[in-house]
């Protein structure tokens, strides 16, 4: 059973200028360990964090109100073995799925060199 839904976009130069700006403070702010080394590894990485940054953004929208607590950090977007995009939840944000059992989160993200998106399905087995 679908409980939310969320969908962000982003124009991966504000994602660039934050990081111009920043730097590492900004990184470290949003972005795991695992992502930024994921992203380092890409051709053109402000791109990657981009789409990462959105779907975190799509997830905090899923979860709608009552993510008091939750920062992006708390929200890491990984990549599995055949590259699908995956979240994993720490934190108040595991709190938040566990409280309202959660089963998955469902993401897709998609960047041009211009603008990053993302869609997040919250979803919870009805039994």
């Amino acid at each position: 059973m679908i409980i939310g839904t969320g969908i962000d976009i982003i124009e991966v130069s504000r994602v660039k200028k934050a990081l111009d700006i920043w730097g590492d403070k900004f990184l470290n702010r949003v972005f795991t360990k695992r992502e930024l080394s994921y992203a380092n590894k890409k051709k053109f990485p402000h791109e990657n964090l981009a789409a990462r940054f959105a779907c975190k953004e799509a997830v905090l929208k899923a979860f709608g109100d009552t993510r008091v607590g939750v920062n992006l950090k708390n929200i890491e977007v990984l990549n599995d073995s055949k590259g699908k995009p995956e979240v994993i939840l720490h934190e108040e944000a595991r709190r938040f799925a566990n409280k309202n059992k959660l089963n998955k989160i469902i993401v897709s993200m998609s960047h041009t060199n211009n603008y990053a998106v993302s869609n997040a399905i919250l979803w919870r087995n009805e039994y």
